[in-house]
C-alpha cells in the first residue's frame, strides 16, 4: 500500500506540571525529566517538553529504531504516533492501520473473563466487533489459555495475561506497526511461537517504528535509526553506536 505513510512537521509535545513553584515539586521533576526539558509554554505553565519541534517522514519499507536512554522519550513518541498524544503544535499526518505493542495491560479488567478482555482489548486498539468475533477461536488458541478462557483475569498470572495481550495485538495484520521494546513473556515454548508471529508481523507491515535498547536487533531489522535526546530528535546510520 504505497499511501502509507507518517509524515511529522514541527511537531511538539509538551507534558503540564501543575503547582510547580512548590520547591520540592520543581526539584522532583527536574530528576524524573531526564528525558524532556522543562520550560514554559506560550501561557507561562510549566511543562516537560518530550518533544521539540520535530520533523520526519517515514514511508512504505522503512523499518525505523527509536533509541536513547530511559526517559529519552521514544515511548512518548510511539504514543504520539498511535494517536494516544496530541502534539501541542506542528502537523501530524498518519495514513494506514495502525497496530500497537505498547500498553500490554490497556483495555485488560482484571474482573472480566478472558472471552471479554478479547473483546475489550479489541476494542480499545480499534478493531470492530465484527473482526474480533472472526479472530476469536484463533486468538484463543494461540494464546494457549484454555479453560482459563472462561475464567476472570484476576486469576492469571502476569504471564497468562501477558500471552492474551500480545495475541490479541497481533491478530489482525497492521499497515503501521509500533512496538516499544520486542515481546518477551519469559515462557520459552511461547515466547518462540511469539517471536515467529512478530517477525511474520514485521515482515507483513508497511512500516514499523520500533523503541529498542538492543543495537543486535536494531541492526538485525531496521534500515533507519533515530537517537532521542531531550526532546529532539536526530537520524544516525543504523550501524552507528548510540
Amino acid at each position: 500500500m504505497n499511501s502509507v505513510h507518517i509524515r511529522a512537521e514541527c511537531i511538539t509535545v509538551d507534558f503540564p506540571i501543575f503547582n510547580a513553584s512548590h520547591h520540592s515539586f520543581k526539584k522532583a521533576v527536574l530528576r524524573v525529566a531526564t528525558g524532556g526539558r522543562v520550560a514554559r509554554d506560550a501561557g507561562g505553565q510549566v511543562v516537560v517538553r518530550a518533544v521539540s519541534n520535530a520533523s520526519f517522514e517515514f514511508k512504505a519499507g522503512d523499518r525505523v529504531a527509536l533509541v536513547g536512554h530511559n526517559g529519552a522519550g521514544k515511548t512518548t513518541l510511539l504514543r504520539v504516533l498511535s494517536g494516544v498524544y496530541k502534539p501541542v503544535s506542528g502537523a501530524l499526518d498518519v495514513r494506514g492501520r495502525i497496530g500497537t505493542l505498547l500498553d500490554m495491560s490497556l483495555g485488560i479488567d482484571p474482573e472480566a473473563t478472558g472471552y471479554e478482555n478479547i473483546f475489550l482489548r479489541g476494542i480499545m486498539l480499534g478493531l470492530r466487533p465484527k473482526e474480533i468475533e472472526e479472530k476469536i477461536d484463533e486468538i484463543a488458541e494461540f494464546s494457549e489459555l484454555g479453560n482459563y478462557l472462561d475464567m476472570p483475569t484476576r486469576t492469571y498470572s502476569s504471564g497468562m495475561v501477558l500471552r492474551l495481550a500480545f495475541t490479541v495485538s497481533t491478530a489482525v495484520r497492521p499497515d503501521i506497526l509500533l512496538i516499544d521494546e520486542w515481546f518477551s513473556v519469559g515462557d520459552e515454548s511461547f515466547n518462540k511461537k511469539a517471536s515467529d508471529r512478530l517477525n511474520l508481523l514485521v515482515k507483513q507491515s508497511s512500516i514499523l517504528v520500533m523503541a529498542s535498547h538492543s543495537p543486535q536487533l536494531v541492526q538485525k531489522i531496521c534500515n533507519r535509526k533515530i537517537v532521542l535526546e531531550k526532546g529532539t530528535l536526530t537520524e544516525v546510520p543504523v550501524n552507528q553506536c548510540d
